[in-house]
């Protein structure tokens, strides 16, 4: 049965390669190496095996995350992804006291470890979610802007419009027009740099 490894730092192709060679250094064979992942065949690492990945690691700059650690990032940001793109109207609470309520700790903590981990805020991974949705809904055509600020929960079209632009580099009319409109997906809008990145 495989199991995954989480690790810090690891937002690159050459990055990957790295990491594999360092395991394949220590007789583990990857069988999947995503970026932040690595899927290892067999049994849980024995506490020595994980001392020397961790180690090894360090060594070429990378880090192996706590798996609670791990588990409460997966959450935040599917609490995220289900508020944005599988939500039919804005929630009442703010989306701070959604993610404290549903994972029964402090948000302080929650956004401290998110930044921490994802290289930017839980607002900045909301707003690139968020901006995600609005590509959707303008390729499909069937509303208005204002119809889609409304429905997004953008105080107006301006907002939502000022956003757009600071997050893509284009109006929302300006996407449109494009003849190849280029959309990202979900898990892969984070940014290490901590800027929010263009398409």
């Amino acid at each position: 049965m495989p199991f995954t490894l989480h690790i810090k730092n690891m937002v690159c192709h050459r990055c990957k390669m790295v990491v594999q060679a360092e395991l394949e250094k220590l007789d583990l064979q990857p069988m999947v190496v995503e970026l932040g992942t690595v899927r290892l065949a067999g049994d849980q690492l024995s506490q020595a095996q994980r001392q020397s990945v961790s180690e090894a690691l360090q060594a070429v700059g990378f880090e192996l995350i706590d798996d609670r650690k791990s588990r409460l990032i997966e959450s935040i940001k599917n609490i995220v992804i289900q508020q944005v793109h599988h939500t039919s109207e804005p929630s009442r609470h703010k989306l701070s006291e959604l993610i404290a309520s549903s994972l029964h700790y402090d948000y302080p903590y929650l956004s401290r470890l998110f930044a921490e981990v994802e290289g930017i805020t839980i607002e900045q991974f909301s707003i690139l979610q968020k901006i995600e949705r609005v590509k959707e809904l303008l390729v499909y055509d069937e509303r208005s802007l204002g119809q889609i600020a409304f429905d997004m929960g953008y105080s107006s079209t301006a907002h939502l419009s000022a956003q757009f632009k600071k997050t893509t580099g284009l109006t929302p009319s300006q996407f449109k027009a494009l003849q190849h409109k280029p959309r990202k997906p979900l898990d892969n809008l984070t940014d290490p740099s901590g800027n929010l990145p263009n398409f």
